[in-house]
């Protein structure tokens, strides 16, 4: 295939409004960009985010602006790549972080896209989920699924903040994103992450009843950390520690669209991901790490957040030699495989 195509400006002038009137646009000058040589050229762009430097700004939001007339009192961590205007942290992901201070209620309402709650510090709040209160404790991952009615409460006495993951970017892209107010939900006594606690094991519809598509909702920290360390008893140093946040009834990924994973570092451990197509995103839940993105290097404290495009070659640096590092990883992955369009290379 030749390496040169005409441009849009070698056409004439007169060709080119014929065109425009008819809404039609020539193929040529552009199809370089659309179809990049050997691998895609991303828009995204190797971010860092820290949370030392957020949070004043979010509190500041606090006392700025109330619960009522933000409805969602959000920063969001918007990449350059994409610029401001698209509130993309990549190509199928958002970003923001939240702030409920105490004593607020943020109103029921459902929408289209999915997302999570990855709980960054506080106590005292809570997420109902379809009528399923979930606490919010730091590092639990909850899950607001596409159409499920949801709203976040408060009762402690400090700020709770988390960070919100969407594939927002990707449903308003489709033109399918919409959202629908409610009224306060009536809490219902079960709870999927008590029932859904030991890996392995499922309650038995001894009885048949309708199967939930999200049995659980709240996944603690608590238990994953745990889960972790397990995996870090039984392994070899070679072997990298990670889970991924699965629907315990199917064994599928918790949400259609992203992934979402924990990972572990060993202290003193370099771990180099292996360079995959999907966009990902770490999150520092404990220690103190550094991210190596292509070219790039982050250090990360705690709360931090970055994001690595696809196709880029990442190294998770874990800096304490006597305690280990934790993440939260969010990625395309789930989008990728379902499209056909997954690669990992070497």
């Amino acid at each position: 295939m030749t390496t040169e195509l005409g441009r849009l400006e070698d056409l004439p002038a007169d060709y080119r409004a014929s065109l425009a009137q008819q809404n039609l646009v020539p193929l040529w000058p552009s199809l370089r960009a659309l179809l990049p040589p050997g691998q895609p050229r991303p828009r995204t762009k190797a971010t860092h985010w820290s949370y030392e430097a957020l949070r004043p700004l979010l509190l500041r939001a606090g006392e700025l602006t109330p619960i009522e007339k933000a409805e969602r009192r959000v920063l969001v961590l918007a990449n350059p790549g994409h610029g401001p205007e698209s509130m993309q942290a990549s190509a199928a992901m958002y970003l923001g972080m939240q702030l409920l201070l105490p004593g607020e209620w943020a109103p029921a309402h459902r929408h289209t896209p999915n997302a999570v709650r990855m709980i960054v510090e506080g106590e005292g709040a809570y997420t109902t989920v379809d009528g399923e209160k979930c606490p919010m404790q730091r590092g639990d991952l909850v899950l607001t699924p596409t159409g499920l009615w949801h709203e976040h409460g408060h009762d402690g006495d400090a700020p709770v903040v988390w960070l919100d993951v969407l594939d927002l970017p990707l449903v308003h892209y489709l033109e399918a994103s919409y959202h629908v107010d409610g009224e306060r939900q009536a809490v219902k006594p079960a709870r999927g992450d008590l029932r859904y606690a030991h890996a392995g094991l499922v309650p038995t519809p001894v009885f048949e009843r309708a199967g939930a598509r999200h049995p659980v909702l709240r996944y603690p920290w608590a238990n994953t950390r745990a889960a972790l360390e397990s995996l870090a008893a039984q392994s070899p140093a070679s072997e990298p520690l990670q889970v991924t946040y699965v629907n315990p009834e199917t064994g599928a990924d918790a949400q259609a669209i992203l992934g979402y994973h924990a990972l572990m570092l060993r202290p003193g451990e370099t771990r180099v991901l292996p360079v995959r197509s999907p966009a990902a995103v770490f999150h520092l839940i404990e220690g103190a790490a550094e991210a190596q993105i292509a070219d790039q290097r982050f250090a990360l404290a705690e709360a931090d957040t970055c994001c690595a495009p696809g196709f880029c070659a990442v190294a998770l640096v874990n800096q304490s030699s006597t305690q280990p590092a934790f993440f939260f990883i969010a990625d395309e992955s789930p989008l990728h495989r379902k499209l056909g369009l997954y690669e990992q290379r070497a």
